[in-house]
């Protein structure tokens, strides 16, 4: 049952992380002090014995292009399979950008006519989760299903940016919507999906030429009545940093819970990502560190409770900060107020200056490189 990967990395999720995703890709996001977003489905794809990964980008791609640019770290750089990045390019026959989802696979068709694996194991690459897809596949193979979409009872949240998902008894998906104002399910689509490599080329091959782009509402919707697509139910720890500023804030705070951490960092098959050469945090005499994890080359002077703190960030004499996520290279001045707050990449405050957020749902943001 062997299986090649794509993971769509598109973009910015339609502006719905704000400035957090003006000079990056949703997928290259900082996440726990030391990850990027797309480093989880990336370990999920190697420790589920995939060998052959196509990642699919289009807006603000440099960042992650630079993550990805050593495949050796996730054990892709390998004689047979290995890493490819995608993007729009330009041919004499002209350029495109990618249309959808599924129009981003139909453009690099020739990575699926290549390869001879049975099955395509289809993922977003911006959601914090660990899962072996070859109990998926195994379970696929088992129902003698077409297409198997993964989700997970989300009993109490808001399901309004979520596909829903209404399932039988056996499994069988009934019915589908695309973030619905009142679902009729708590099941939520986790954007996974297996399917065989020659009916994901037949369905492309057939709706592309008709004006139909997107995965879900014009591939799963549309064949639910024709194919036999089941759904495979996941329990596990599962975040999507793309559905907005909130939940990149929750997803973070997540990794103060020594639960998830360990889930993550501890439990074997573990989350890779590519490593960084400097020394460890530093706290001077004075510096108040608590329920905080830090990341390499940091040094603190003043007091940090319940953050998460990346690398080389600097925290200066009596400066507080509490609740709040702090990326590389952010430099907070002495005597400032830090709450409920995310400082992107190379945020400088001078001494004195306060950034408080109204709170965890929405938090003040400092937009990459902004000095006050």
């Amino acid at each position: 049952m062997k299986a090649i990967g794509i993971i769509l990395a598109g973009g910015n999720n339609d502006g719905r992380l704000g400035a957090l995703t003006d000079h990056r890709a949703a997928a290259a996001l900082p996440i726990g002090s030391c990850y990027r977003a797309i480093d989880f489905t990336l370990s999920n794809m190697s420790s589920s014995g995939i060998g052959k990964v196509a990642v699919l980008t289009q807006f603000n791609s440099r960042s992650l292009r630079d993550h990805l640019m050593s495949s050796k770290w996730w054990d892709f750089g390998r004689k047979q399979g290995g890493l490819f990045v995608f993007t729009p390019y330009t041919s004499k026959e002209g350029s495109t950008w990618f249309r959808g989802t599924a129009d981003s696979i139909y453009q690099n068709m020739t990575f699926l006519k290549r390869s001879n694996e049975e099955y395509v194991v289809i993922t977003s690459g911006d959601s914090i989760y660990k899962m072996d897809y070859k109990k998926v596949i195994k379970e696929h193979v088992a129902k003698g299903a077409d297409i198997t979409v993964v989700y997970q009872n989300m009993a109490g949240k808001d399901l309004s940016k979520f596909g829903v998902m209404e399932v039988a008894e056996d499994g069988r998906l009934m019915g589908f919507e695309e973030k619905p104002a009142q679902p009729k399910s708590e099941n939520a689509s986790l954007g996974i999906y297996v399917i065989s490599r020659t009916l994901l080329i037949n369905l492309l091959e057939q709706a592309i030429p008709e004006g139909k782009y997107d995965l879900v509402k014009d591939i799963i919707i549309r064949f639910i009545p024709t194919l036999k697509i089941y759904g495979y139910e996941y329990n596990g720890y599962w975040n999507s940093v793309g559905a907005g500023t909130a939940a990149y804030f929750a997803a973070n705070m997540d990794f103060l819970n020594k639960e998830v951490r360990d889930h993550f960092v501890s439990e074997y098959p573990y989350i890779a990502t590519k490593p960084k050469d400097e020394p460890p945090a530093k706290f001077n005499r004075g510096a108040d560190v608590k329920d905080t994890i830090t990341g390499s080359g940091s040094i603190f002077d003043g007091k940090v409770e319940h953050c998460v703190v990346f690398r080389k960030v600097r925290v200066g004499v009596g400066a507080v900060v509490k609740n709040s996520i702090l990326m590389e290279g952010v430099q907070i001045g002495e005597g400032c107020v830090v709450e409920n707050a995310i400082l992107d990449k190379d945020v400088v405050l001078s001494a004195g200056q306060k950034v408080i957020g109204a709170s965890v749902e929405e938090p003040a943001v400092l937009k990459k490189g902004t000095v006050l």
